[in-house]
């Protein structure tokens, strides 16, 4: 019997998260040929974890099929592109770039060069979420929804504010789960912490025939990322954090109000960065079609932070186009 060729990949970058893709990565049927950090005191990590470190990201990609690219913000738009132009398949964690010019640039590039481009939306792999896409189908018409992604547990990202870095979760959930974008965006925001950075953000997305809220924070004391979708037939609660959804079924007019014992749906919790990394090893070795988890979809959603940022900065709303 023929032996199979495991697709060979690497990562670029070893901070906090880059290790947990590292943690990952040696639990998936690939071959890990090693890690690239700028911080040369990094390779004393990846021998703990019996892989080669690379100072060089380019000596790295010249051995690989596909790069996980974990490095800052400010980096991905040139190593994306580097290792497009080398033939390699890229996930790249979020936000793609941060600028939606750029990013719809390194997609046409990928699709040119027939490449894989995932961008790392890793609660599109979240099994809560999967399942509240399908709930949608049966709950009625959507009133409104209120998303959180707060927290102070971490200290706060350098390289970009909340809406980019919290609330770029958040947006993608919302574009994967409803199928479609807003059609106007306005936002708050404050900056205590940083002058460059906004810590704390509200942001209201009008969808026509219904709105949704989302509430930023690295300065609050609890942690959260849940989610009320209230609708014709049912409420959900969503928290995609624990992963546990409770529909209440509850239908209210002004006759009666129909009220039945709220239903907690019981999930299988998943690991879904591993899912995430899985799904796109399997892209790289043919076994998916390519429909999910796509470069492309990415424009919208950076797209929404950037008119987030500018509705914030002006005082505004802001029309998607």
């Amino acid at each position: 019997m023929e032996e199979r060729i495991m697709i060979k990949l690497g990562i670029l970058g070893l901070g906090k998260w880059g290790l947990n893709h590292l943690r990952s990565l040696k639990d998936i049927d690939c071959q890990l040929i090693g890690v690239y950090d700028i911080d040369k005191t990094k390779k004393k990590l990846s021998n703990e974890y019996g892989v080669t470190f690379f100072d060089e990201y380019r000596k790295l990609i010249e051995k690989v099929d596909a790069v996980v690219v974990v490095t800052p913000i400010n980096t991905h738009y040139d190593i994306v592109k580097n290792c497009l132009l080398t033939g390699k398949h890229v996930l790249v964690e979020k936000p793609i770039v941060e600028d939606s010019e750029r990013a719809i640039e390194l997609v046409k590039l990928a699709k040119k060069n027939n490449l894989i481009l995932s961008v790392g939306y890793l609660y599109r792999f979240n099994n809560s979420i999967k399942i509240v896409k399908d709930l949608l189908k049966e709950i009625g018409e959507i009133q409104y929804i209120t998303a959180r992604y707060i927290h102070s547990t971490k200290p706060p990202r350098r390289d970009s504010g909340v809406i980019m870095n919290l609330g770029i979760h958040v947006i993608d959930i919302l574009n994967f789960v409803l199928g479609i974008t807003p059609v106007k965006v306005y936002a708050k925001k404050k900056n205590l912490l940083s002058k460059v950075f906004e810590d704390s953000a509200l942001i209201v997305f009008d969808y026509k025939d219904f709105f949704a809220t989302i509430e930023l924070s690295c300065a609050h004391p609890e942690k959260a990322r849940d989610m009320w979708i209230i609708a014709e037939k049912e409420k959900l609660y969503v928290d995609y954090f624990n992963q546990y959804i409770i529909r209440y079924p509850l239908k209210v007019s002004y006759d009666a109000v129909e009220r039945m014992e709220p239903i907690r749906e019981t999930l299988q919790k998943n690991e879904p960065l591993k899912d995430e990394l899985r799904y796109f090893v399997e892209l790289v070795d043919g076994k998916h079609d390519y429909k999910e988890n796509i470069g492309g979809e990415n424009y919208y959603t950076t797209r929404l932070c950037e008119l987030s940022l500018e509705s914030a900065k002006a005082g505004r709303e802001m029309i998607v186009e």
